[in-house]
């Protein structure tokens, strides 16, 4: 390519486009263009070809011009909820989403949202406005409205998490009834005759999970089933930890759904003079290292988030190249234990 090509007036760098790689390939347009999107109908060396000179020219799609000859945005749009509960939820999530959708073509935009906001709105104005071939959310609920709306559409979605909304429809989601119910297992085996989950939300659908573990390996051992119904996963560790320093009785187990309600109960219980693994033990679903970090032998259920954001991607492709009409299927993933 000469310089004249390449740059323009003034030496100004010029975005390359078709007709470049063409120039620089020798091949047609046309035969670029389908190149490009990996038709099998073209060589595999002509394709080897035309992504090399792509690459080595730095080309980047015409997004524009590609929605208006093919209909598609190529974004995927996660709305993303807070997640405070989950120490590096966010990044974690977006590592395997991420790792799932390269060399798809797909980008990933993100809708950051705040707790207690408006869920549905976002998603109505992705689709509405045509601004993704498919949606990632979390956090869902029984009935959930985002999943109505979406389906009623034929938009294609997945959700971290299951509902209850009628027919199928394509979820990624662990396996929360089989961590609460292994983690109170573990419990009575220690000797506890009394567990204490603090819980999600009640409208969410895993708080349904993890309390229908909790209570049927409660039932199975002969174990007293606390869930205070005034506090949540989702509550300042402040208020979790000025609670644990007022109980009474105490719990002698404490299933917890994440570190930072396991962090600022312990805080709550030692300023009363309580250590765990004395006075009373402790099963945490954690999705890091830094629990095993600060004390080994913690009795820790790991939750892969890494690999709950390769599934999504994953299904979330599975979606938008479905036949209309077709859906993938939900997927659980199983936890992880580490016991000491």
């Amino acid at each position: 390519m000469s310089v004249d090509e390449s740059h323009g007036r003034g030496g100004a760098a010029v975005r390359p486009t078709l007709r470049t790689l063409a120039a620089e390939t020798g091949f047609a347009v046309a035969t670029v263009s389908r190149a490009l999107a990996n038709d099998p109908k073209i060589a595999e060396s002509t394709r080897e070809t035309v992504a090399a000179a792509a690459q080595r020219l730095g080309y980047v799609p015409d997004r524009a011009a590609q929605r208006l000859r093919t209909g598609r945005t190529k974004v995927i749009s996660l709305m993303l909820d807070p997640h405070h509960e989950i120490l590096g939820f966010t990044n974690h999530l977006i590592e395997g989403l991420t790792g799932a959708m390269a060399g798809s073509g797909y980008h990933l935009t993100v809708f950051p949202q705040t707790v207690g906001g408006d869920t549905l709105a976002p998603i109505q104005h992705v689709v509405r406005n045509n601004l993704a071939d498919g949606v990632i959310f979390s956090r869902t609920r029984n009935d959930d409205l985002r999943v109505r709306f979406l389906l009623e559409r034929g938009f294609p979605f997945a959700s971290h998490g299951r509902t209850r909304v009628p027919g199928r429809h394509p979820f990624v989601d662990f396996d929360n009834d089989a961590f609460a119910y292994a983690a109170t297992i573990r419990l009575a085996d220690k000797g506890a005759k009394s567990v204490c989950l603090i819980s999600p939300p009640e409208p969410y659908t895993f708080a349904g999970h993890l309390r229908a573990g909790v209570r049927r390996a409660a039932a199975e051992r002969g174990m007293t089933v606390t869930i205070p119904e005034h506090l949540s996963i989702d509550s300042p560790p402040e208020q979790i930890g000025a609670w644990a320093e007022g109980l009474d009785p105490v719990p002698d187990g404490f299933v917890f759904p994440g570190e930072v309600s396991y962090l600022a109960t312990t805080a709550g219980l030692r300023r009363r003079g309580l250590e765990h693994g004395r006075d009373y033990h402790a099963v945490i679903k954690v999705s890091s290292s830094l629990l095993s970090l600060v004390d080994p032998g913690l009795d820790q259920i790991f939750e892969d988030i890494r690999q709950a954001g390769r599934l999504l991607g994953e299904t979330i492709l599975d979606a938008v190249g479905a036949e209309k009409g077709a859906m993938p299927e939900g997927v659980i993933y199983a936890p992880e234990i580490r016991f000491r």
